[in-house]
């Protein structure tokens, strides 16, 4: 195969593959503006406070769940990494105290045995609500995580495609310097051309 065609077949490889890493960086961009943007506005909706640092509640926790709420406190909640740290390190807390070290299935299949105590009915509903809420909350830190894997994946998409165009111009560069006789292999389509000779 000539040199100057096999040149010509890679610069156009490297430009079709630095265009199609370029509609997946846009289109990676734009996933991840839509969840960030989508978990902003529906968590801000909500308007969850992260308790000051001087709240009773806020000292009441234990020294890890402080160090992962501490830099959130006073805070409204608007982004995934805050709605991990208040489900994991916040409603966590307050259900282990709620359900004394019981799951809410736990607590609600002694219930459904004792229809007719109402603080253990009373107890379950305060742990069904506390568990829906921190699993919305982490359901949302997972789909916010999603787009920044997305914002990562899209940066590597554009600096893959950077580097496709400038080696498809660096090809084009070798393309007007390659003579018009020159072959890919030289050498082995010589050796095989002696040998069959």
């Amino acid at each position: 195969m000539r040199r100057r065609t096999f040149d010509v077949l890679a610069v156009f490889a490297g430009l079709a593959l630095a265009a199609v890493l370029l509609v997946a960086g846009i289109l990676l961009t734009w996933g991840h503006n839509f969840v960030d943007s989508e978990v902003h506005s529906q968590l801000a909706a909500q308007k969850i406070y992260f308790p000051a640092v001087s709240n009773p509640e806020f000292k009441a926790l234990p020294a890890a769940d402080a160090a992962a709420m501490r830099p959130f406190a006073g805070q409204l909640m608007v982004n995934g990494a805050q709605a991990h740290a208040y489900a994991d390190h916040f409603i966590a807390f307050h259900l282990i105290g709620i359900g004394g070290g019981k799951t809410y299935s736990q607590l609600s299949a002694e219930a459904m045995a004792k229809p007719a105590d109402a603080a253990l009915a009373a107890q379950v509903q305060l742990m069904f609500r506390g568990t829906t809420l921190r699993s919305m909350l982490l359901e949302a830190y997972g789909f916010w995580q999603m787009g920044q894997i997305a914002w990562i994946a899209a940066i590597c998409a554009y600096v893959a495609a950077g580097i496709m165009l400038v080696l498809s111009g660096l090809g084009l560069v070798h393309l007007r310097r390659v003579p018009e006789g020159a072959e890919v292999l030289a050498k082995v389509s010589h050796r095989v051309r002696a040998q069959t000779a």
